[in-house]
C-alpha cells in the first residue's frame, strides 16, 4: 500500500511540475513578459510545491529512508519563498529572480520525482541518474540566486511597506520584524549552500563513478 502511495505521489508530483514547466514556456513562447509570469504560473506553483509538505511525513513515518531534519529543511527552504517571499511581497514577482527560480525548480524536480517513481517500480535509466547527479551543477547556482534576487526585491518592499512587522507599544509588549527574517535568512545561504553543493558533488562521483567503472 505504502509503495503504491508513493508512487502514485511521485508520478502526481512530476505531472504537476512538468504542467508548471509547460505553462513557464507558452508564456514565454508566445511573448508574455518576465513580470507576468507569475500571475500564469502562481497556481500550480503553490499547490504543487506546498504539497511537497507531505514529504516530512514520508519521513516521519518512515515511508521513506530520508532524515526528518534534512527534509524539513529542505521543504521548510522552498515554501518560505513561495509563501513569505512571493506571495507576501508581490514586487518579488516581477523580478528576474522569478523565472530563474522557475526555471532551476521545474526542471529539477521533474527529474528528482521522476527518478523516485521509476525506483520504486525498477531501475531508473542510465540517461535519468544522470540527469540527477548533473543537472544540479547549473540548476543550483542558478535557483539559489533566484532565491536570492527575490529575497532581496521582498525586502526592500518589506522596509517600505512595514509588512507583517509588530512594533512596540502593543498588549504583548513583544515585537517582530519580517524583513529581519528575510535578511537573516537570506545570510544563512552563506554557510549552508556550498556544503550541499559540495555534497552533491560528491553524489555524482559515487553514483556515475560507479557507472564509469561498469
Amino acid at each position: 500500500m505504502s509503495k503504491a502511495y508513493l508512487v502514485a505521489y511521485n508520478t502526481i508530483q512530476t505531472l504537476g511540475w512538468s504542467y508548471i514547466l509547460f505553462q513557464m514556456i507558452t508564456h514565454l513562447a508566445s511573448g508574455g513578459e518576465v513580470k507576468t509570469l507569475y500571475a500564469n504560473t502562481k497556481l500550480s506553483l503553490q499547490i504543487f510545491q506546498t504539497g511537497a509538505v507531505l514529504e516530512i511525513f514520508h519521513a516521519m513515518f518512515g515511508l521513506v529512508r530520508s532524515s526528518v531534519q534534512v527534509t524539513t529543511q529542505q521543504v521548510f527552504s522552498r515554501v518560505y519563498v513561495v509563501w513569505a517571499v512571493l506571495y507576501m511581497c508581490p514586487t518579488s514577482q516581477l523580478s528576474f529572480g522569478f523565472p530563474m527560480l522557475l526555471f532551476a525548480w521545474t526542471i529539477t524536480e521533474i527529474i528528482r520525482y521522476s527518478m523516485y517513481a521509476v525506483n520504486l517500480v525498477g531501475s531508473p535509466p542510465y540517461f535519468l541518474t544522470w540527469l540527477r547527479y548533473t543537472f544540479f551543477i547549473i540548476a543550483y547556482p542558478i535557483g539559489v540566486s533566484g532565491e536570492l534576487i527575490c529575497s532581496y526585491v521582498a525586502l526592500v518592499q518589506a522596509l517600505e511597506q512595514d509588512i507583517l512587522s509588530i512594533h512596540l507599544p502593543n498588549m504583548l509588549n513583544a515585537t517582530f520584524s519580517f524583513p529581519l527574517i528575510i535578511l537573516v535568512i537570506m545570510l544563512s545561504y552563506i554557510p549552508l549552500f556550498p556544503p550541499m553543493y559540495m555534497y552533491m558533488f560528491g553524489q555524482r562521483k559515487k553514483v556515475l563513478g560507479v557507472k564509469k567503472e561498469e
